[in-house]
């Protein structure tokens, strides 16, 4: 069995160039790993960094580092689905599956948000993060362009005028979320969109390049007729799609809500977004997979939540 093994380690180490014996003198000297250096836990704590002197700042901080963790643990799911050029039902079922497990939780979670802080501390600590706004968090934009087609994520006004020759920075200024500090009369943006756009726009058009033939819809509809008809493989592309469109979304615009809207009267996001239309469904009507929903079921799309 040893002999066997060092075969198989030489031969890796063959395969690059390097010489086994190095390698083995040099786990002479190596530390064992333990679990804090392996998680980086002690790196990991002390991202967390107040800017009030209130307690239920704390969870609100750490609630979304948590969230960007989930972000990138759905991205590196996306991208095995991507990169993979000989897709089954049951790869593509599986991966799709995992990221809806995350979002679940993202979507459970939100009662942290809405039962763990204060409305008395949030409504002060809050003045403190702005401009800052969840709106400006790159990995669920690029959870987005990952997931479909650039032509579904675009204002639901101005589709119609948008297909896939439209060059990406075009396409760009249309995005639904554009919308939430954009004035399209006069081309206005507000300073949550133009320092957004000036950390991101050139990484995310890199990105929706690769994804625009390598999304999750686009690799759907390049399989082969008898995979796209899986019932599996179907389910979970639908039970995704809601989970994301409705059920997460719904979930964070009702925890906004009971943070933002005392006594009748709905305060402005810390970006100053217009949430109320931005984030619910029915008016940006955002569809991952639109052929796999009947024509009554989009006709409905967050109507009745």
């Amino acid at each position: 069995m040893a002999n066997h093994l060092t075969d198989q380690l030489k031969e890796k180490f063959d395969k690059i160039g390097q010489d086994l014996d190095t390698h083995l003198e040099g786990l002479l000297y190596s530390k064992p790993i333990n679990y804090w250096d392996y998680i980086q836990t002690d790196a990991l704590l002390d991202l967390q960094t107040q800017r009030s002197t209130l307690p239920d700042e704390m969870v609100f901080i750490m609630y979304h580092q948590i969230n960007e963790l989930l972000f990138k643990m759905i991205l590196w799911e996306i991208e095995q689905v991507a990169k993979n050029k000989q897709l089954t039902a049951d790869f593509f079922s599986s991966k799709l599956m995992r990221i809806s497990r995350y979002f679940d939780m993202l979507t459970s979670s939100f009662n942290i948000m809405r039962e763990g802080m204060e409305v008395e501390q949030y409504n002060k600590f809050r003045n403190t993060l702005t401009p800052a706004s969840g709106f400006q968090s790159a990995q669920y934009r690029k959870i987005e362009f990952s997931s479909t087609e650039l032509i579904n994520l675009i204002d639901n006004r101005f589709r119609e005028t948008i297909d896939r020759n439209t060059s990406f920075d075009h396409a760009f200024e249309h995005l639904y979320w554009q919308a939430a500090g954009k004035d399209y009369k006069t081309g206005k943006k507000s300073y949550l969109l133009t320092v957004f756009e000036e950390r991101y726009k050139d990484e995310f058009i890199r990105f929706a390049k690769f994804y625009n033939t390598n999304n999750l819809w686009t690799k759907f509809k390049q399989l082969p007729e008898d995979v796209k008809e899986d019932k599996m493989l179907i389910d979970a592309m639908r039970h995704y799609d809601h989970t994301v469109n409705i059920k997460w979304v719904m979930a964070h615009y009702n925890t906004a809500n009971h943070y933002l809207n005392i006594g009748g009267k709905t305060a402005e996001a810390t970006g100053g977004s217009e949430w109320v239309k931005y984030m619910h469904p029915k008016y940006q009507r955002r569809i991952f997979f639109p052929d796999l929903w009947t024509k009554q079921e989009l006709a409905d799309w967050g109507k009745n939540v």
